[in-house]
């Protein structure tokens, strides 16, 4: 990953960083990282996610997915559970991975409605096991296949702990399984088996995605200066203590409009705690250049804008025309629009003022978008370390899960009481 924070040195930025202000910030960086390497190499919580790419094992996931051959990959998983491997594989552009991320009826049954069953691998992610919307929808994916004729049992991949439901259920019934790491929130689980059974049962290839994250492991040194991953990191953390609140996410690709979306949760889940955190807004460029652009450009300067795109991309020619007013766009391409565009909102919002930091890979290749996920989730690290958060903790979500799973009957729980102190005041 390269990162270019020159527009967040604007002087014209209401929330810019001066280089002596970076500077001052990097000895801290420099300690940052001291922390950062004894927490990988002790295999400490949380910080075991930066040695994945050392502790993954390919073989393992292949040998798990051994007499599998599927047209299609459905991960049944929520959050961690399924951003990373969504991630990876559209990032990939791999055709025929679906998710079942969330609990609506509706898409539930029409996405079971139109997978081809009989040659679907079900792929079931839980750590604890006990996830209600996982376990929910596993049970109606479990039902359906079994009204298609379908034996379940012979179609399904489970990656969970080494204890609960899901486990005694894979136990019981042979199932082929993974291991969720030890020590590794589900965010920062992507370069694990959570985030690459799809990729591998697709044919990715899963070596090269590692390669990347190793890549990134290597990269990371004292200084924010030479360190793409702290630059990134550092910059943010300098950002929102200059009022820069909210963290808006574009990439320029829309293989990597999920990304954006795994982004949110890395960023938000990790470091919004104890009145800290940027709030992550997701955009696509250029799309959201028609819509949230003006906000940004014009509104509150209580923004840091990202900006990421691939240096190099298969492209698309704009045919030759004879309409006099299109014929600067006859003889182009599709990928030089788009850069253009880019490029032309970048300098928008640093002549307004606004602070924005550009990010870039080579290609959408396996490496790349491995080197990619490394990097962001080191950078997430690094910020939660200088904000003084619990980076991998989320006790505000377990709140809400047992808040509902009190209502649903899954067990007395304080915290389903809160629904009953509701205040009501209704207009109908």
């Amino acid at each position: 990953m390269n990162v270019d924070f020159g527009n967040a040195l604007d002087s014209e930025a209401v929330t810019g960083v001066s280089e002596a202000s970076l500077e001052r910030l990097d000895d801290r960086v420099g300690r940052v990282h001291d922390r950062i390497e004894t927490g990988i190499e002790d295999r400490e919580f949380g910080y075991a996610s930066l040695a994945l790419p050392e502790d993954t094992e390919p073989e393992a996931i292949r040998t798990a997915l051994e007499g599998f051959d599927p047209d299609a990959v459905l991960t049944v998983g929520i959050g961690g559970s399924a951003l990373g491997a969504e991630t990876i594989t559209a990032a990939l552009g791999v055709p025929g991975h679906y998710s079942l991320d969330n609990v609506d009826p509706e898409r539930t049954r029409g996405l079971l409605e139109e997978l081809p069953l009989d040659s679907t691998l079900l792929n079931v992610v839980s750590r604890s096991g006990t996830t209600a919307e996982t376990l929910a929808d596993f049970l109606v994916v479990r039902e359906a296949m079994a009204d298609a004729g379908v034996e379940w049992t012979d179609r399904t991949v489970v990656t969970t702990g080494e204890s609960g439901p899901l486990r005694a259920l894979a136990d019981e019934h042979g199932l082929a399984t993974c291991p969720v790491p030890e020590g590794v929130p589900g965010r920062f689980s992507a370069l694990s088996a959570v985030g690459l059974v799809p990729a591998a049962a697709l044919g990715c290839d899963i070596e090269a995605i590692l390669a990347g994250g190793a890549a990134g492991r290597a990269a990371l040194s004292p200084s924010l200066f030479s360190c793409p991953a702290y630059a990134y990191g550092a910059v943010a953390h300098a950002l929102e203590a200059r009022g820069a609140t909210t963290n808006v996410f574009v990439p320029y690709a829309e293989a990597l409009e999920p990304l954006a979306e795994w982004f949110a949760q890395l960023w938000a889940e990790s470091l919004g705690k104890d009145g800290l955190g940027q709030t992550p807004v997701r955009a696509l460029g250029a799309t959201d250049q028609h819509s949230q652009l003006q906000l940004y450009r014009a509104g509150r300067k209580d923004k840091l804008v990202t900006l990421l795109r691939p240096r190099e991309r298969d492209d698309e020619p704009i045919p030759e025309t004879d309409i006099e007013s299109l014929s600067y766009l006859g003889g182009g391409t599709l990928g030089g629009l788009l850069d253009a565009e880019f490029e032309a909102t970048e300098a928008s919002l640093a002549a307004a003022g606004q602070a924005n930091v550009r990010l870039e890979v080579e290609r959408l290749d396996a490496e790349s978008v491995g080197r990619l996920l490394y990097d962001l989730e080191a950078a997430c690290i690094l910020v939660g370390e200088l904000s003084g958060v619990e980076t991998f903790t989320q006790p505000a979500v377990e709140w809400g899960k047992r808040a509902a799973r009190g209502l649903l009957g899954g067990g007395e729980f304080e915290e389903a009481k809160a629904v009953e102190q509701k205040t009501v005041r209704r207009v109908e």
